[in-house]
């Protein structure tokens, strides 16, 4: 089994910063890309940040310039440091990882999620 375990979460005024954090832990023997999600209330899950296993990251507009994703490979751990919070990136946010098992499977794995709040 393979667990992707969120930390960071919390509430925040705008123009404040959080940092996220989502460690893999269990039968990892690789992982490729890794990246964070987020869902507000009544709108459809979409994609904060990704790297690759090689260090290539990829934000959406609304992010870009304020987010910044990295990972550490021998702690299989991604961060997400958030900047400039507005009141919109108000959601629960996701970390994902594409994994390769010591068993040779390879899947997409999520974590729980954590609650980012910021009032304005």
């Amino acid at each position: 089994q393979v667990q992707l375990v969120e930390s960071g979460g919390g509430s925040v005024q705008a123009g404040g910063s959080l940092r996220l954090s989502c460690a893999g832990s269990g039968n990892i023997f690789m992982i490729y890309a890794m990246g964070w999600y987020r869902q507000a209330p009544g709108k459809r899950r979409e994609l904060v940040a990704a790297i690759t296993s090689g260090g290539s990251t990829n934000y959406p507009d609304s992010v870009k310039g304020r987010f910044t994703i990295s990972r550490d490979n021998a702690k299989n751990t991604t961060y997400l440091q958030m900047n400039s919070l507005k009141p919109e990136d108000t959601a629960v946010y996701y970390c994902h990882a594409d994994v390769m098992t010591i068993t040779l499977l390879r899947g997409d794995y999520w974590g729980q999620g954590t609650q980012v709040t910021v009032s304005s």
